[in-house]
């Protein structure tokens, strides 16, 4: 729960900062070279995936995952990693650098695969689940995967593609299907034999190899293959500890209560995608490194997310701001023991102003948290909790110590005034090496080591980065800038409505005029009118939608959370 009492009762951030990273601190950095540019990295952050693993085998009687009944410790979890590693190696003859696709969802397999890619230093390529057969063809033949892992229901989607792509093994996790060219995980895994005899021979990993292939969320043309390296993905580990170091010791804490907090196991729901970074990053690796055990959920559902935080006990849960909204709602109607939850964070896409609050009102022991970050930029580039989100609700944040980044005008380049609009770029350890394959969107997003985000923002004199738009969303109506973030925020904020997108449409006059669709609440009586004047309070006339579509059912979004726009585009232009 965030301390009360005024700001200058406790550490600034810059003292905070300070603390973490000087010499001697937990989180001390210094430069090195990275390819043609230079990073900040932290000193303690491990070398490669592969020590991350090894390190998570310092608990070895801790659960590590729980499924349904399934409870996996860190013992029997290394046991299996160690297992499909050697078949990968002996069996299939997988060598380094060699691409592992991984499509299922959110089962303990995931997990027993990624780690056995990466340690032995093949690229691990996570695949959307939600994809079709033919997409996840695609991703597998553009990746060039050796070996591709997924789960029943991905095999039935697939199966009538493998025979096009060049692949030695499939490997089906809980399927029954046994053929010359597939095999079923448990049959690899659930030997008998000793686990100490199967690991292979260590694999020498730099830091800067590649490490895995994330595909982007493709809601224009084809979907790219992200491509980070071992030490992109550790920063990221380093990033969100220093993250939570800095919320513990801006509420007053020291260096060693802090120390004291790490020491337990902490237990996190995991609501969103191993496919997507923050499943994967956040909590899979993350809980590796720490000792943490993570509850997965197959899909999200919140009665089930409440049982689940009941059950286990859970410390902290992060998703898309759409779903906590639906678990502060059916929160406040469960009557069930949250007590346990200290930590509720959102990221992938853009957060009310006044989400903050609502957390504070249906969960006063849990501190509310915000980030920003992309698949580019191998996760976190800001962060914020606590008292610093309280008082800057609207905000993703101010940068992590080891990111740079500035706001420049999209035109000329040049870095703009505080508190101007440009589109933001990132300089890190966490930028990814490129897009696989594609050397022409690499030169295009990354110029002398700074990613260009494609998101529209703003820095403000306290150093807080606030997000305005994607550079695709500005509607431009009558030659006026209309960032549709700040419209959504306006029709967030009417007490009947859950999720709200605007966007642009022709107009002949205007060029685009501004429509909006949003799903209220189930037992909303609120009209097209209602919502028209109630945007007119709050916004300057040329920012008010000129229709707003009301609807009951979610709106639509990928499997990042992200709202399918080009899709609510197409339905309301095939309805005028």
């Amino acid at each position: 729960m965030v301390a009360q009492g005024t700001d200058a009762a406790f550490p600034s951030r810059s003292d905070v900062d300070r603390l973490l990273t000087e010499p001697g601190g937990p989180f001390e950095m210094h430069s090195i070279g990275i390819g043609p540019t230079s990073a900040r990295v932290y000193k303690s952050t491990p070398l490669h995936l592969g020590a991350v693993f090894e390190r998570g085998q310092s608990w070895p009687d801790r659960e590590y995952l729980v499924y349904d009944s399934e409870r996996l410790t860190f013992d029997r979890h290394r046991q299996m990693v160690r297992r499909l590693a050697r078949e990968l190696l002996e069996s299939y003859g997988v060598k380094k650098g060699d691409r592992i696709a991984i499509a299922m969802r959110n089962l303990p397999e995931w997990s027993v695969a990624f780690w056995a890619a990466v340690t032995i230093g093949a690229i691990a390529v996570p695949l959307n689940a939600w994809w079709t057969g033919a997409e996840l063809s695609y991703g597998i033949d553009d990746c060039g995967a050796r070996v591709v892992i997924l789960d029943a229901e991905r095999y039935s989607r697939l199966r009538t593609f493998i025979p096009k792509n060049k692949i030695s093994a499939t490997i089906v996790a809980r399927g029954t299907e046994i053929t010359p060219e597939v095999r079923t995980f448990a049959s690899i895994v659930d030997r008998n034999d000793d686990a100490e005899a199967d690991w292979p021979s260590a694999v020498e990993i730099d830091p800067d190899d590649p490490a895995t292939i994330f595909y982007t969320s493709g809601t224009t043309g084809r979907a790219k293959g992200a491509l980070s390296s071992h030490r992109a993905v550790c920063t990221f580990l380093s990033n969100v500890s220093i993250a939570r170091a800095r919320t513990v010791l801006r509420e007053g804490a020291t260096l060693q209560q802090l120390s004291q907090m790490s020491a337990g196991q902490s237990t996190a729901l995991l609501a969103v995608p191993l496919f997507h970074v923050i499943g994967c990053y956040a909590h899979l690796v993350s809980a590796m490194a720490s000792g943490g055990k993570i509850v997965l959920m197959y899909k999200w559902d919140a009665n089930q997310a409440l049982e689940l935080v009941e059950r286990e006990k859970v410390n902290s849960f992060t998703g898309v701001p759409t779903i906590v909204l639906q678990a502060l709602a059916s929160a406040q109607q469960s009557g069930r023991d949250l007590s346990s939850l200290q930590a509720i964070g959102f990221s992938g896409a853009p957060a009310p102003p006044e989400l903050p609050s609502q957390i504070g009102n249906a969960l006063p022991r849990s501190i509310p948290g915000n980030g920003y970050g992309l698949t580019e930029s191998s996760g976190l580039i800001s962060a914020v909790w606590g008292r610093d989100y309280l008082s800057h609700p609207g905000s993703v944040g101010y940068p992590l110590p080891g990111v740079d980044v500035k706001v420049v005008d999209p035109e000329s380049g040049q870095t703009v005034a505080t508190g101007q609009i440009g589109e933001i770029w990132v300089r890190s350890a966490g930028v990814i090496q490129g897009y696989w394959n594609n050397p022409e969107a690499s030169a295009a997003a990354i110029t002398d080591g700074w990613l260009k985000t494609g998101d529209l923002g703003r820095l403000d004199a306290d150093g807080f980065l606030y997000i305005v738009d994607r550079t695709k969303d500005i509607i431009i109506r009558g030659g006026e800038n209309v960032y549709s973030i700040e419209i959504e925020n306006s029709l967030l904020s009417h007490p009947q409505v859950l999720e709200a997108a605007v966007i642009g449409l022709p107009h002949p006059e205007l060029g685009e005029e501004i429509a909006a669709v949003v799903q209220v609440r189930s037992n909303a009586s609120t009209t097209e009118e209602d919502l028209i004047s109630y945007a007119l309070e709050n916004l300057a006339r040329f920012k008010v939608p000129s229709k707003i579509h009301i609807r009951r059912q979610p709106l639509p979004r990928n499997a990042a959370g992200k709202v399918l726009k080009g899709e609510l585009r197409d339905d309301l232009s095939s309805s005028k």
